[in-house]
């Protein structure tokens, strides 16, 4: 599993919490991959769209039936992060292979976050 996390992450340009937040502010549209639980335990990012990651690659495919409004263009920057940084660098290397140039991922995911103390809902 190892290997496979490398590969994925030698494609992205990952962000840190603060950038992912900063590109958030000029329109990168900020997608939680993490399940309902961790949600409901831990939080939400205001403004970010929710999106469990077994959803992710049907509602982000700009030319899919199933997509958001937000799937805008394979050209959209889309910020992917999950609960620690982990799941959402498999998750963006995805939206890559789907032809989303411009996705990444959030180093340290929403602890990362948290612990820079950016803003959090319950």
């Amino acid at each position: 599993m190892d290997s496979l996390l490398a590969s994925a992450r030698s494609r992205l340009t990952r962000v840190t919490a603060r950038e992912a937040f900063e590109e958030a502010a000029r329109g990168a549209v900020l997608v939680d991959t993490r399940n309902a639980g961790q949600r409901a335990a831990d939080g939400v990012i205001p403004g970010a769209l929710v999106v469990e990651r077994n959803h992710l690659e049907w509602r982000f495919d700009p030319e899919g039936d199933a997509r958001l409004p937000q799937a805008t263009g394979y050209d959209a920057r889309v910020i992917v992060l999950c609960d620690e940084g982990y799941a959402s660098s498999l998750a963006a290397a995805s939206l890559l292979d789907l032809g989303l140039v411009r996705a990444t991922d959030m180093i340290g995911g929403f602890q990362a976050w948290r612990a820079e103390g950016l803003p959090v809902e319950d």
